[in-house]
C-alpha cells in the first residue's frame, strides 16, 4: 500500500519527475516518427521499384530464348501464378527531339499482358484525372481540364491515355494505328516539373550549327518520336549490325523511381525482336556432300554439290515476368517457377537454356531490386541508431532525477525500514516510481508521434506557409508527399523502449536506497 501512495505522491507533486515523463515522451515521439517517415520512403520506393517488374521473372539475358509461348502457357495453368508476360530488355542510343543522344534501356513488351502482370497502366502520366494532386492546391495540372485541351489544342488527353495502353498512335495522315512508345516522364528534359510535383509541356530549344537556338513547340505523346538505334544479335549472340528506327511517342509513364523514369522506353514486343532480329526465321545451312559435284547455275562452274538443312528459329525473349495469385508466398512462388521451367527445359532439351546451366536466373522483385532496398534499410538503421543513442541519455536523466530524490528522501527510506519495509521493497518502490514516469511518458510519447505521422504533411505545408521553411519540396524530391507508415508493431517496440529507459535509470537508485542502514538514514539531516 505505501509504494502505491508514494508513486503517486512523488508523480503529482514534484517537478522533476515531470521533466523525466517530457524527456521519455519527446525521445519515444523522435524515434517513431523517424521510423515511420524512413520506413513509409521505404514502402514508396518498394511500390514503385515492383511496378513494372511483376513478382519473379525469368532471366536469359542477351540473346533470349525461344518457345517463351509454351513456358507462358505452363505457368498460367499453375494455380499460384495469375499470369505472365513475356519482355526484352536491352540498351540502346536515344536521339532526343532537341537532338541530343542517350543511352537508354529499352523494354519490347506485349502490352496487353505487360499491363496484367504489372502495374503499368497506372503509371501512365497522361490522362484525365478529376481530383489534382494532394499539392495541387490551385488546380493547375493540365490534367483537370482535358476537355478545353481537347477543344483548344486538339489534345485527347483519353486517347492518349489508351494511345499508352496499346502502344500505338494514329498516323496523322491516314489515322492508321502505328506502334509507339511511351518514355520515362524524364528522359526527354521536356517536361517542367512544377512547384507542386507535377509535370508541364516546354517546348524544344534545339542548339544550331551557326550558333543560334531554334525553339519548338513539341507535345511527345501528340506529335513527338525519338530515334533509337539498337546492335542486332545473332543466334549466338554475336553482334551483327546497328538498327535505327524511329519511333512515335504514346503516352509518358512515371513509376516513381526517377532513375528508371529518367532512362527507359517502353515500345512494342515485335518491334523490338525485328530489330535486334530475335523474331521467328527460316533457319538455312549450307552443307557439302562429300565426292558429289554440281554447276553454279549463275557461273557454270563445277563445284562441290550443297545441300541445304532448313529449320525454324523461334522467337526469342530475355525475360518472363510473372505475377502470383494473391496469398501466395514471394519465395514459395519464387521455387515453384523454377519447377515450372525445369519441366519446360526437359520438354525443349537442346532448343532452350538448361534449368542447370548458371546464367539462367529466377529473381524476385526484390532481388532485382535488392541494391536500392538495402541501402534504405541500411540508412534507416543508421539513423535509427543515432536517434538511439541520443534519446539512450533519458537513462542517464532519469538515474540524476531519482538519486537525486532518494537523497532527499533518505529519512523518509529510513522510518518505512524501521515501519518494517524489507529491501526488496524500498527498492521496488524507486523501480515502480520509474516504470510508472515510462509508461504515462511513453504513451504520451506514441500518441504524440502518431498524430505527428499521420499529420505530417499538413504540419509541414502549415510550417511552409507561415515560416516559409519548405523542408520536402515536391519540386526537388520525387515524391510529392513526405511518405509515411505507422506499423503498429515499430510503435509497440518504441514504446516498450520508452519504459525500459526509465525502469533502467531507476535500477541504481533502487539498489542504493535498499542498502541504506535506517538507524543512519533516521540520522539523516
Amino acid at each position: 500500500m505505501y509504494q502505491a501512495l508514494l508513486t503517486r505522491k512523488y508523480l503529482t507533486r514534484k517537478i522533476m519527475p515531470m521533466l523525466a515523463m517530457v524527456a521519455v515522451m519527446l525521445s519515444v515521439a523522435t524515434i517513431l516518427v523517424t521510423w515511420s517517415v524512413m520506413g513509409g520512403f521505404l514502402v514508396s520506393l518498394i511500390q514503385s521499384g515492383r511496378v513494372l517488374v511483376g513478382d519473379v521473372a525469368i532471366v536469359w539475358p542477351n540473346v533470349g530464348f525461344g518457345h517463351y509461348d509454351d513456358l507462358i502457357e505452363m505457368l498460367e495453368q499453375d494455380e499460384m501464378i495469375d499470369s505472365a508476360t513475356p519482355i526484352i530488355e536491352t540498351f540502346g542510343l536515344a536521339q532526343l527531339p532537341d537532338g541530343r543522344i542517350e543511352l537508354i534501356q529499352i523494354k519490347g513488351v506485349d502490352a496487353t499482358s505487360y499491363s496484367d502482370v504489372t502495374g503499368f497502366a497506372d503509371t501512365l502520366w497522361w490522362k484525365p484525372i478529376t481530383e489534382p494532386t494532394p499539392k495541387d492546391k490551385g488546380r493547375e495540372d493540365l490534367r483537370l481540364i482535358a476537355d478545353d485541351l481537347r477543344e483548344n489544342a486538339g489534345i485527347d488527353l483519353e486517347q492518349i491515355f489508351q494511345n499508352g495502353l496499346t502502344l500505338t498512335r494514329p498516323d496523322p495522315d491516314d489515322g492508321q494505328l502505328d506502334p509507339a512508345g511511351v518514355l520515362g516522364v524524364e528522359v526527354t528534359g521536356l517536361n517542367y516539373r512544377t512547384k507542386w510535383g507535377g509535370y508541364e509541356p516546354q517546348g524544344v530549344n534545339r542548339a544550331m550549327s551557326d550558333g543560334r537556338v531554334m525553339h519548338e513547340s513539341v507535345f511527345m505523346p501528340h506529335d513527338g518520336s525519338v530515334g533509337l538505334t539498337v546492335l542486332s544479335l545473332d543466334s549466338d549472340g554475336r553482334p551483327v549490325d546497328p538498327k535505327t528506327i524511329t519511333i512515335p511517342i504514346a503516352n509518358e509513364f512515371q513509376s516513381g523511381l526517377y532513375e528508371v523514369d529518367q532512362r527507359t522506353i517502353v515500345i512494342p514486343l515485335e518491334v523490338l525482336q525485328r530489330n535486334l532480329r530475335m523474331d521467328e526465321a527460316q533457319r538455312i545451312t549450307l552443307e557439302r556432300e562429300p565426292f558429289a559435284t554440281e554447276f553454279d547455275p549463275e557461273t557454270g562452274i563445277l563445284r562441290p554439290k550443297m545441300r541445304e538443312v532448313v529449320g525454324i528459329d523461334p522467337a526469342r525473349v530475355t525475360t518472363v515476368l510473372v505475377k502470383k495469385t494473391d496469398g501466395v508466398e514471394l519465395e514459395v512462388m519464387r521455387n515453384r517457377v523454377r519447377e515450372i521451367y525445369a519441366a519446360f527445359a526437359r520438354k525443349h532439351q537442346g532448343d532452350v537454356p538448361s534449368s542447370h546451366d548458371m546464367h539462367w536466373q529466377v529473381k524476385t522483385w526484390e532481388d532485382l531490386n535488392r541494391t536500392m532496398i538495402s541501402a534504405v534499410k541500411k540508412e534507416t538503421g543508421l539513423v535509427l541508431f543515432i536517434f538511439g543513442i541520443v534519446s539512450f541519455t533519458t537513462v542517464f536523466l532519469v538515474l540524476a532525477i531519482f538519486w537525486s530524490m532518494a537523497s532527499e528522501k533518505t529519512k523518509d527510506i529510513g522510518i518505512l525500514r524501521a515501519l518494517g519495509a524489507s529491501t526488496m521493497g524500498i527498492a521496488w518502490l524507486w523501480v515502480r516510481y520509474g516504470a510508472v514516469i515510462g509508461v504515462v511518458g511513453a504513451s504520451v510519447g506514441t500518441v504524440l508521434g502518431y498524430w505527428i505521422v499521420s499529420n505530417i504533411n499538413t504540419i509541414h505545408d502549415w510550417i511552409g506557409e507561415h515560416t516559409g521553411l519548405v523542408i520536402w519540396d515536391p519540386q526537388q524530391y520525387y515524391f510529392i508527399e513526405i511518405p509515411s507508415d505507422v506499423d503498429p508493431t515499430k510503435a509497440l517496440i518504441v514504446f516498450i523502449v520508452g519504459i525500459m529507459t526509465c525502469v533502467l535509470g531507476a535500477l541504481l537508485p533502487a539498489w542504493h536506497s535498499a542498502r541504506m542502514d535506517p538507524v543512519k538514514a533516521l540520522r539523516f539531516e
